[in-house]
């Protein structure tokens, strides 16, 4: 999950992320971040962290949504792409590939952005074990 660009969120934003970061159960967040999107609809962490738990929490179809959002309003965020690719797999969307590149040349030119996105990833499999669509994005972006 990554970081508010927007102080008036912040601090809702901080805390809700801290609390993923301490086990919080994904659902548990879901309203949180749902909030923080009402509150500051163009805060592209916010999509991003919002699509990510609705992910975890096995709702494709909302994901997809907030996934396509965060990727409008900052198309140079990998975390995002990374959620939209997941998706995208998880609904039967197509067009996988482009989203997928993208993140790969983001870890060529960033290996501290490359390192956080391969322990986002890993996280997601520690809390959704045997994660099929995100097993499939790891072995892409590693490929």
């Amino acid at each position: 999950m990554t970081s508010p660009q927007d102080s008036a969120t912040e601090s809702q934003f901080t805390q809700a992320l801290q609390r993923y970061q301490a086990g919080a159960e994904p659902a548990d967040l879901l309203a949180d971040f749902e909030a923080i999107t009402r509150r500051d609809p163009r805060q592209s962490a916010g999509w991003t962290c919002l699509s990510w738990l609705q992910l975890l929490c096995d709702m494709p179809e909302e994901a997809l949504r907030s996934a396509k959002t965060a990727v409008k309003i900052n198309p140079q965020d990998p975390q995002a792409r990374i959620n939209l690719s997941v998706a995208m797999l998880e609904t039967g969307a197509k067009g996988v590939r482009e989203h997928i590149d993208l993140v790969k040349r983001v870890k060529a030119f960033a290996p501290e952005m490359a390192q956080e996105l391969d322990n986002s990833i890993e996280d997601g499999l520690t809390r959704r074990p045997g994660w099929p669509a995100l097993e499939k994005v790891k072995t892409w972006l590693a490929g």
